[in-house]
């Protein structure tokens, strides 16, 4: 598999974007971030997600996360 094909879990894209797995699923159930369904497990592509937070900095919104929500408070 090439590294363009990497799969990551929610554990992996939480650890690479120092969010808590709530503040992910948020994004996941608005359609905000790229993923995909493998079973009842999300998975991610790499390529997708470095591409979605090169974007996200470019335009200047950021991640879309805003300050309080990567605690995964509700």
């Amino acid at each position: 598999m090439a590294a363009d094909d990497e799969v990551l879990t929610v554990k992996e894209v939480c650890h690479a974007l120092q969010v808590h797995p709530s503040t992910l699923y948020k994004l996941v159930r608005q359609g905000s971030i790229p993923s995909f369904r493998v079973g009842s497990d999300w998975r991610f592509n790499l390529e997708s997600i470095d591409r979605w937070r090169a974007e996200a900095e470019q335009s200047g919104r950021g991640l879309g996360i805003t300050p309080g929500n990567s605690k995964g408070g509700s």
